[in-house]
C-alpha cells in the first residue's frame, strides 16, 4: 500500500469538495485550495503515485537539470527525450511568445498575445530561472560542503526565488524554496511550492525532491529522512477533473499497490559525477507497479 498515493488522493478530494473555482492566466479556470501540507517519510517508502503511471526518467533528468547540471537550456532536457519546458523556450530570436490571459482596460481578463523580448543571446533558455539560479549561487554545492562539514549548520536553504531574476525569466520558479535538516543522522527536508498543478505537477516534484534528498544522503552518508511539503494554491484545472476523478475512482475501488524502491549505485559517491544521460545508469526505480495512464492536458 502506497502512503503516497492515500495523501495524494485526500488532497485531491478536498480540492474538488472544498475548493473555489477561480480565473487565472491561462484562460483555464482551476478549482483551488489556499494552502496544504503533507509529511512522507522518505526512509520507509519512496514516493511514487500507482494510481497512475508516472514517467520517472523524464521527472528525475528535469531535478538533475536544475541541481546538477544547473543549466537553464532547454536543448539539454530535449536531447534526453524531456519535452516539458518546450512551451516556456524562448525563440531563436530572443522573443518568448505565448497566449495569456491578461486583464484588460477595463479590468476583465482577456485572451492576448503576449512576446517578451529577452535578447538573442537567451535564446532556447527559460531566462534567469531554475538551473541558472542555482548555478549563479552554487546551491547545490554549498549544500552539500555545509552537509559534510557543519550538519547542525540551521542556514541550509536553497530558493529558487530571487527577486532581482523574477523579471528576466521566463516561468519564476513553482517549486521556489527548500530547506534541509540533519537530526539522528537522517536528512530531512522541508519544500515550499507557491502554486500547484496537482493533476500534472505535484505528483513529479514530490518523486523529484524525494530523489534528490536521496541522493545528497547518499553521497553525504546519511539516512534519507522525512519529506515535508508546503503548498500555496493547490489546483486541479477544470479541464483535468475527469481525469482525477478516476484516479480517485481507482483508489476507492482498489486502494494503492505496493510502492517502488529507489537504488542509486554504490560506486558513485559524488553527485556530480551521477549519470545524467538519457539511460540514468546510476538511479533505477526497482518495483514499479502502476494502474495506468491517464493524460492530463498542459494549462500554458
Amino acid at each position: 500500500m502506497s502512503m503516497w498515493d492515500n495523501e495524494y488522493i485526500a488532497l485531491c478530494k478536498k480540492i474538488l469538495s472544498d475548493g473555489v473555482e477561480v480565473e487565472n492566466r491561462t484562460g483555464i479556470n482551476s478549482i483551488k485550495i489556499p494552502f496544504y501540507h503533507f509529511t512522507l517519510d522518505v526512509e520507509k517508502e519512496f514516493p511514487a503515485l500507482t494510481t497512475k503511471q508516472l514517467f520517472f526518467k523524464v521527472a528525475i533528468l528535469e531535478m538533475l537539470w536544475i541541481y546538477q547540471v544547473q543549466s537553464n537550456d532547454v536543448r539539454w532536457l530535449k536531447e534526453r527525450g524531456v519535452h516539458i519546458w518546450d512551451e516556456w523556450e524562448i525563440g531563436e530570436d530572443g522573443i518568448w511568445r505565448a497566449e495569456q490571459m491578461l486583464p484588460g482596460e477595463s479590468g476583465v481578463l482577456e485572451k492576448r498575445q503576449v512576446e517578451k523580448s529577452f535578447g538573442k543571446e537567451w535564446a532556447h533558455t527559460i531566462g534567469t530561472a531554475y538551473g541558472y539560479i542555482v548555478n549563479k549561487f552554487q546551491m547545490t554545492q554549498r549544500l552539500i560542503e555545509t552537509i559534510k562539514t557543519n550538519p547542525t549548520d540551521r542556514r541550509m536553504v536553497m530558493t529558487l526565488w530571487q527577486d532581482d531574476y523574477v523579471p528576466t525569466a521566463v516561468l519564476p520558479s513553482c517549486v521556489w524554496s527548500s530547506e534541509w535538516d540533519v537530526t539522528n543522522g537522517r536528512l530531512s527536508v522541508l519544500v515550499h511550492q507557491r502554486s500547484c498543478d496537482v493533476p500534472l505537477g505535484l505528483p513529479f516534484n514530490v518523486t523529484q525532491y524525494a530523489v534528490l534528498q536521496s541522493l545528497i544522503a547518499h553521497c553525504t552518508g546519511l539516512k534519507v529522512g522525512s519529506l515535508d511539503w508546503s503548498i500555496k494554491d493547490a489546483h486541479i484545472y477544470v479541464n483535468q477533473t475527469e481525469g482525477i476523478k478516476e484516479q480517485i475512482r481507482r483508489f476507492d475501488t482498489s486502494g494503492s499497490l505496493p510502492a517502488p524502491r529507489l537504488v542509486i549505485s554504490d560506486g558513485v559517491r559524488d553527485f556530480f559525477k551521477i549519470d545524467n544521460s538519457r539511460e540514468l545508469k546510476d538511479i533505477k526505480i526497482e518495483g514499479y507497479e502502476h494502474m495506468g495512464k491517464i493524460s492530463f492536458p498542459i494549462a500554458t
